[in-house]
């Protein structure tokens, strides 16, 4: 059962609304390493081949971890991304092994935490570039049309509007930060020489077929998706491996298609809804974020619960 089937079955036998387990700000497993804290994710060493990702409820925007949790976003985003992995293994292999947390972490408490949160995943060696994909002129890349007339050094027609659709999807890649620095765009040219250019052009072409398999997917359930990064990684092999989360609201900006209309920005089932709240704050966008408010979590969590709803039901 879904994570959203099993909060519509509790709504479904009860007059109250659906509970929700408490939310998960940071772990300690005592029985594992504990070898990198991202802004969302906490990763821990199994054993040489293999790692166990929890997805947190943590929040972050402007690259700034925000102090309160989103309830239910960490499952949410397993979900999507496993979802993803499933329905895109004939485009590319992807990070997943079939090892279940059951068999790695023994406290039952701890498990109980982590449910429907973890993935078991291989290590790989990632590759240091973000494979941005954009459908829409929206956000910076709009930002960028206005100030030059192209995308991230594309050159597009003159007369674009916001947020409209363009000819066919873009590979607007970026470089990895380091941590507290923002990413940066890069151009093919650069792409080709981190990784090399056959890599590059591997990297580019299974971004937009990735893209297009699920924008159809979601715009068939009433969801645009304008634009998505992924993460890949190379095996020992050297195949191409999809790593991270795929096609979520943390990784995508995803817009409801029945109130999408070109020439403004279109809200957002993404954490575009926390972003716009606190542009309105007087905040440098550095660390400490700023607290939210109780209704900012609470529809920011149900925005995250509607996206999984659309896209799995």
């Amino acid at each position: 059962m879904s994570l959203f089937q099993a909060l519509k079955h509790k709504a479904n036998m009860s007059s109250s609304p659906p509970s929700q387990s408490a939310p998960v700000f940071r772990t300690a497993l005592r029985g594992l390493e504990r070898i990198h804290e991202g802004k969302v994710r906490d990763i821990y060493a199994v054993d040489a081949e293999t790692m166990l990702i929890v997805t947190t409820d943590r929040l972050s925007a402007f690259d700034v971890v925000l102090p309160d949790p989103i309830p239910e976003k960490g499952r949410v985003l397993t979900e999507i991304s496993n979802f993803w992995f499933d329905r895109t293994r004939h485009i590319v292999p992807n990070q997943l092994t079939t090892r279940s947390v059951d068999d790695i972490v023994k406290d039952a408490d701890e498990r109980a935490v982590l449910r429907g949160r973890t993935m078991i995943v291989r290590r790989l060696k990632a590759l240091p570039i973000e494979a941005v994909v954009r459908g829409y002129l929206i956000g910076s890349g709009w930002k960028d049309y206005q100030k030059t007339g192209a995308l991230c050094g594309i050159a597009l027609p003159p007369g674009l509007k916001q947020a409209e659709r363009l000819a066919a999807p873009l590979f607007t890649p970026a470089s990895k930060a380091a941590p507290g620095e923002h990413d940066e765009n890069i151009s093919f040219a650069d792409v080709a020489e981190l990784v090399g250019p056959a890599m590059a052009a591997r990297v580019r072409d299974t971004a937009i077929a990735i893209y297009n398999f699920a924008a159809e997917h979601a715009r068939n359930r009433g969801i645009i998706i304008a634009d998505t990064k992924f993460e890949f990684g190379v095996d020992p092999a050297g195949q191409l491996v999809l790593i991270d989360e795929v096609l979520t609201p943390d990784s995508s900006r995803f817009w409801p298609a029945d109130t999408y209309r070109v020439g403004t920005s279109p809200p957002s089932f993404d954490k575009q809804f926390v972003r716009d709240y606190l542009e309105t704050l007087d905040w440098n966008k550095k660390a400490p974020g700023p607290s939210l408010p109780a209704d900012i979590i609470r529809k920011t969590s149900a925005n995250y619960l509607e996206a999984l709803r659309r896209l799995t039901s």
